[in-house]
């Protein structure tokens, strides 16, 4: 059950990058129906990492909680 605990995120509104306050997440690329395949992505120590399915750059900043994102709404809440 650790999908539960790791973040997933989503970028509907087509912006080429994400600010997120995570290192290691799911992209799901944009809200179901339309989603790609979820893939867990791990930064490491980077600051940033390009999803491969659908080209969003996601870069870590420190000062945003896990689930809050810049722009806003792209934290996406997985349904149980």
């Amino acid at each position: 059950m650790a999908d539960v605990s790791t973040p997933h995120f989503q970028n509907d509104i087509g912006v080429p990058i994400v600010q997120i306050g995570a290192r290691e997440f799911k992209c799901i690329g944009a809200v179901p129906p339309f989603d790609h395949p979820h893939i867990f992505l791990d930064m490491g120590d980077d600051e940033e990492i390009i999803c491969p399915y659908c080209s969003t750059l996601y870069r870590y900043r420190a000062g945003l909680k896990t689930s809050d994102t810049e722009p806003a709404g792209c934290f996406h809440s997985p349904q149980s």
